[in-house]
């Protein structure tokens, strides 16, 4: 399976999530304004507190993830961004190197 695509997935998962919990708690909210339980401006605070908790979790959540994900990437020996530069920084050296002591044989 495609990385990206597992990746893409599970935030989409997570967004998916997010937008049916806030679908739920507006019908809700609706219905209470309806009843009579609370007003609409107690409605409209109490949506906007969800969703600002929902959107912390959220990013708590993608934060945790993307932690376990570069731990478990670690764990198997995948290198990070900062050390693939620096392979390829050495690579790069080592090319020219060769080219060098080849041109020096041919002289």
């Amino acid at each position: 399976m495609d990385n990206n695509n597992w990746l893409q997935q599970m935030v989409m998962f997570g967004i998916g999530t997010t937008s049916i919990v806030a679908e739920k708690v507006k019908e809700a909210s609706d219905q209470w304004v309806k009843d009579g339980t609370i007003n609409p401006d107690q409605a409209k605070n109490m949506i906007d507190d969800m969703m600002n908790q929902l959107k912390m979790e959220q990013g708590n959540a993608e934060a945790y993830f993307e932690r376990q994900v570069r731990n478990v990437l670690q764990d198997l020996g995948v290198p990070n961004q900062a050390e693939m530069n620096e392979l390829r920084g050495r690579i790069d050296r080592l090319e020219r190197q060769v080219r060098e002591l080849e041109n020096k044989q041919w002289r």
